[in-house]
């Protein structure tokens, strides 16, 4: 921070020194500068997202550099900052991220939307093409990034996204509440009465914890602060995708889809739960980084079953 020394006529009652009135890029430039030092990437970027935060301009269209800020906006800014110099992440702090166009309320016992998992939702659309009157079913939503998000793009008769978490569920319930397409259910997605209480689907799509447990000694500082119940997948990370498939393949319709989210090198055996369950055209697909990031398939008659597997890198 910068003083400035004033006069003894000018002198406060605990010394001769106040703060000079910082501009917005006084201030991004200071935060910048402090973030690099503790080694954080793209420094000046998250300094903007602080500043802006703190001071309530939006530091991602056009501002004057030059607008002074207040005292109360000073403070305001080197409290996030301190934050944010324990690993706490950036999305908390601000309390909103960005996901497919829009921006969700996000907090504390809630996963953090992800560009990843835009490729789910572009594995939905593709799916959902030419089909009318969807009933939707979003099992682990947190946030509700992506029933929200289905519920606006495509053509649905009802979405639904199931949470089982009194927390996360209130993050789910404001963004809803923002951008409507959805309706929340508050019900853990491995009790048979939820699954008996919710209709057939045209469309199940699921992000569900799939970190192992040895990952999760291992996670990035940052991570450490989301929520365990919604990273965790047990031993090799593929606990609910065995679990939602067995108790949830039967409420689909004829033709309806079941589409996961995966981690990296898991698509295979994920593919193989599918099959092994009796769905069919189960599919990869990739994410912009060339990694197959979603698994699809889809529920047939009976007698009807293709186990035809493909990677769909479109």
């Amino acid at each position: 921070m910068r003083y400035r020394r004033y006069e003894n006529s000018h002198r406060t009652r605990r010394g001769r020194y106040e703060l000079v009135n910082y501009t917005y890029k006084d201030i991004i430039n200071s935060l910048a500068q402090k973030l690099a030092e503790a080694g954080f990437e793209n420094s000046y970027w998250e300094a903007g997202e602080l500043a802006g935060c703190a001071l309530g301009f939006n530091c991602r269209g056009k501002f004057d550099p030059l607008t002074p800020a207040d005292a109360n906006g000073v403070k305001m800014c080197a409290m996030l900052l301190a934050r944010r110099l324990t690993h706490e992440p950036l999305q908390y702090i601000i309390g909103e991220w960005d996901f497919y166009s829009r921006t969700f309320e996000v907090g504390p016992g809630v996963l953090i939307p992800r560009a990843d998992t835009e490729t789910l939702i572009e594995q939905a659309v593709k799916k959902a093409e030419g089909r009318k009157d969807l009933t939707v079913l979003d099992l682990c939503a947190g946030s509700g990034c992506i029933g929200i998000t289905l519920g606006n793009l495509l053509d649905c008769e009802k979405v639904i996204c199931v949470e089982k978490y009194e927390t996360a569920f209130d993050y789910l319930k404001r963004n809803i509440d923002r951008y409507g397409g959805a309706e929340a259910f508050l019900g853990d997605v491995l009790d048979k009465k939820t699954i008996e209480t919710l209709p057939q689907a045209d469309m199940i799509v699921c992000n569900p914890p799939y970190i192992t447990n040895a990952d999760m000694q291992k996670l990035q500082k940052e991570v450490t602060f989301e929520p365990k119940e919604a990273l965790c997948g047990g031993e090799d990370g593929l606990d609910f995708y065995r679990d939602i498939v067995r108790l949830w393949k039967n409420k689909l319709k004829r033709d309806g889809v079941m589409i996961f989210e995966t981690g990296a090198g898991q698509d295979d055996e994920v593919m193989q739960i599918m099959i092994q369950a009796g769905l069919s055209d189960v599919r990869a697909r990739r994410d912009m980084a060339g990694i197959n990031r979603c698994v699809s398939g889809k529920r047939e008659e009976r007698g009807m079953v293709n186990l035809y597997v493909q990677l769909d890198g479109k």
